[in-house]
């Protein structure tokens, strides 16, 4: 019956059939528990790990990827190491293999993966690099401000987040001028948005030594620009640059994950929240069928 009508809401079939909205939903949940409860992880080799937020307050739950199929392999309450325990359990219990693993650079992930599939190659998503990377210039850029003494420097200074931090090629002429003219008052800040800019070239070499020679070059320059915000992000690479040059090896990151989190705030915002976290998990289970619409 559910196949039957994709695109009704539980309230629409309630509604039609007579029924309260409470059997339709148990309904359907029976049905996505004997099929999508457990996924199956045979030829799961490739996978991506990243978090979503459930509700405000820093609520979280982990999800897994298959990068192969983009089917959802696992869904966890939390983001800690505890919250993938059952997914390495099944992992180990069906001697999968896992080749890479693409995530964010969270210790807990990390620490998590290292301990129950330490074979498997882990691949730090390069656009939380960069976002990491963003994250610093906006610091420098408020420190710079709160430090410029002279009133129309502070006016130039003031209202450049957005222009620092957005691709160069989407910004208008206008745009562009205004960037350069606080650029140009403002040697720290030059330095470290040009070399925000010129970081996105490391995953454009032609090989995984290229790419590390970049990249240590890249560092080097962080470093003799003496900012103490390119300095610490530089450390961050360097700790964390084998998993950052392991792009190479697998060409993959967890971009499909943000998009199927994308399509879980539409769930969530469909349902006005899920207070059956179980039924929620099934439902995310399910949402790499496209025609599975049952809300």
């Amino acid at each position: 019956m559910l196949d039957l009508v994709p695109c009704m809401t539980i309230e629409d079939i309630a509604h039609n059939l007579s029924m309260s909205w409470n059997t339709i939903k148990n309904i359907e949940k029976v049905y996505l528990k004997r099929h999508f409860s457990k996924p199956d992880l045979s030829r799961v080799r490739r996978i991506a790990i990243d978090e979503f937020a459930v509700a405000k307050g820093h609520e979280y739950m982990t999800v897994v990827l298959d990068l192969d199929t983009t089917r959802v392999l696992y869904v966890g309450n939390g983001r800690s190491q505890d919250s993938l325990r059952k997914f390495w359990r099944r992992v180990k219990k069906k001697n999968i293999k896992i080749e890479a693993v693409a995530m964010d650079m969270w210790p807990a992930y990390i620490s998590s993966v290292m301990e129950n599939c330490p074979g498997a190659d882990i691949v730090y998503d390069r656009f939380h690099i960069v976002k990491m990377l963003n994250f610093k210039l906006d610091e420098l850029r408020r420190d710079l401000y709160r430090e410029e003494k002279e009133l129309n420097k502070r006016d130039v200074l003031k209202g450049t987040r957005w222009l620092l931090l957005r691709n160069n090629d989407n910004l208008t002429e206008r745009a562009k001028g205004r960037l350069e003219e606080a650029l140009k008052i403002n040697q720290p800040l030059a330095s470290a948005y040009y070399l925000k800019e010129e970081l996105k070239l490391l995953w454009m070499q032609e090989s995984l030594e290229k790419a590390l020679i970049f990249l240590e070059s890249w560092v080097s320059k962080a470093y003799e620009t003496g900012l103490a915000k390119l300095r610490e992000f530089a450390n961050t690479l360097m700790t964390h640059r084998t998993g950052i040059i392991n792009w190479y090896k697998h060409y993959i990151s967890t971009g499909p994950l943000e998009g199927l989190n994308n399509k879980i705030k539409v769930l969530k915002r469909k349902a006005y929240g899920y207070r059956d976290h179980e039924f929620f998990k099934l439902k995310i289970y399910a949402l790499h069928l496209s025609r599975y619409e049952l809300l």
